[in-house]
């Protein structure tokens, strides 16, 4: 994603550490679910924090392309973005689930991480058509 942008600005410097304060979380969030057996409570504050994360990224991403313009590279190559769009639904049902089975709050974030495990070639593939454009034209 940062390698599609040919400009930054504040917002998204700002939007870049508000991802990682989320993602600095994580292994906190993830330790203390551990310890204390996938408890309802820890099972919330992991689906919440991963939520969190995900809002973080789609603002990032967002602000990327704002800057970038509407023919920006990124906006080319997320499309529609269905994971991006769905990943914050699914944690929210997550986090509605950890207060009756904290077992499918558990499944739905293990499901949302293989979603994200299968590599996404959008980016990189339309940073080759473009390069290859270049070349020709």
């Amino acid at each position: 994603m940062m390698h599609s942008m040919t400009r930054v600005n504040g917002k998204i410097l700002w939007a870049n550490m508000h991802l990682l304060f989320w993602l600095s979380l994580v292994p906190f969030a993830t330790a203390w679910m551990g310890e204390n057996h996938f408890a309802k409570n820890t099972m919330t504050i992991y689906g919440f924090t991963l939520l969190m994360a995900g809002v973080a990224y789609w603002i990032l991403q967002n602000l990327i392309i704002a800057s970038q313009g509407k023919d920006s590279v990124l906006k080319k190559a997320v499309g529609k973005d269905w994971k991006g769009k769905s990943s914050p639904i699914l944690y929210m049902i997550g986090i509605a689930f950890s207060f009756f089975n904290e077992w499918l709050s558990g499944a739905v974030c293990v499901f949302v991480a293989l979603m994200w495990l299968i590599p996404d070639k959008r980016i990189e593939r339309t940073l080759e058509h473009l390069e290859k454009d270049k070349n020709n034209g």
